[in-house]
């Protein structure tokens, strides 16, 4: 099977192409135009084991400028990575790249799929897309983003159905709850709060810290985005992948420092504006669809991203 990954060079994108490379009989395609909040040698970092294998293929370049047709040539799946992240730096002049790179990409490649025999069309949304919203959150909720990155998301997936409905794309659509673990992005809470009690700078919280999130590792994450491929009855469908367990920032905070074995220095900041006080996954049609179970515990998760931390900066790769 040939299969394309946009934004492979990044944090989900990369361990995506190493888990469908697994499989002998896939070939990976990644585009990836290495922008973004994560700096360029990161992302290099991300694909030392991608560009050394045979099944491989990396194409460094903006969506918007290479021949769409033909890297779409031959490809059976698309999973749709690319996109620029990030709650508090969408307001103001820095919407731009997010309406570039979040809107008129996936329009752009939606286009270019309708006239071809694709097996699915996966895109990648995010939480964000819900707002505040009270227990856990199911995937008919009415979405009311709170922020211009969750709206340009929003709008992703509305395009996803708009072609679904009038080209028969076979559109599959996945919402990632705050999803972490080696190679997180270092703008994202753990990577910065691992780095700054590293190396005993303040730890920045936003708010009180008792806003809870429902974190997903990066293992399980992939299990549930790699079952996509292989799953029944999934066409036309939006799918929730959340955590195994929940937690506030002040907690995660004390697990650092039971991991670090350092007294985290806390200054606290306002409330940024576009973020939900609460975030509670809704997995039951994951569950149902995917055979996802996600297994990985905050405290396990938390470890193997602080080693990898301290492997990236005994590199020098930070």
């Amino acid at each position: 099977m040939n299969i394309l990954v946009t934004g492979a060079g990044g944090f989900i994108g990369s361990h995506l192409c190493e888990r469908l490379l697994a499989n002998s009989k896939h070939q990976v395609y990644g585009v990836d135009t290495f922008i973004g909040p994560t700096p360029n040698n990161l992302k290099q970092h991300n694909l030392i084991y991608l560009k050394k294998h045979p099944r491989f293929t990396l194409i460094k370049d903006h969506l918007l400028n290479v021949d769409l047709r033909k890297l779409l040539n031959g490809i059976d799946v698309v999973y749709h990575l690319a996109a620029i992240p990030g709650v508090r730096s969408s307001w103001g002049k820095d919407f731009n790249p997010y309406v570039e790179n979040n809107i008129v990409v996936t329009q752009q490649l939606l286009e270019a799929c309708k006239d071809i025999k694709l097996e699915k069309f996966i895109y990648a949304s995010t939480s964000s897309i819900y707002g505040e919203k009270t227990g856990k959150v199911s995937e008919d909720m009415i979405p009311h983003p709170l922020s211009p990155y969750g709206a340009t998301k929003l709008t992703g997936e509305h395009l996803c159905h708009l072609y679904q409905k009038s080209y028969g794309i076979p559109i599959v659509i996945l919402r990632y709850f705050t999803v972490y673990g080696p190679r997180q992005r270092p703008d994202m809470a753990f990577h910065r709060f691992i780095k700054q009690m590293t190396f005993d700078e303040p730890i920045t919280v936003f708010g009180d810290g008792k806003q809870t999130r429902d974190f997903t590792y990066i293992d399980d994450c992939i299990d549930g985005t790699s079952a996509v491929l292989t799953a029944n009855n999934v066409i036309g469908e939006t799918i929730n992948i959340g955590g195994k367990e929940r937690s506030s920032v002040l907690e995660i905070i004390s697990l650092l420092e039971q991991i670090t074995s350092k007294k985290a220095k806390i200054t606290f900041s306002p409330k940024v504006k576009g973020e939900p006080r609460h975030t509670w996954a809704d997995i039951s049609k994951a569950n149902h669809l995917l055979s996802y179970y996600p297994v990985t515990t905050l405290s396990e998760g938390l470890k193997k991203e602080y080693q990898y931390f301290q492997s990236i900066y005994e590199e020098g790769s930070t």
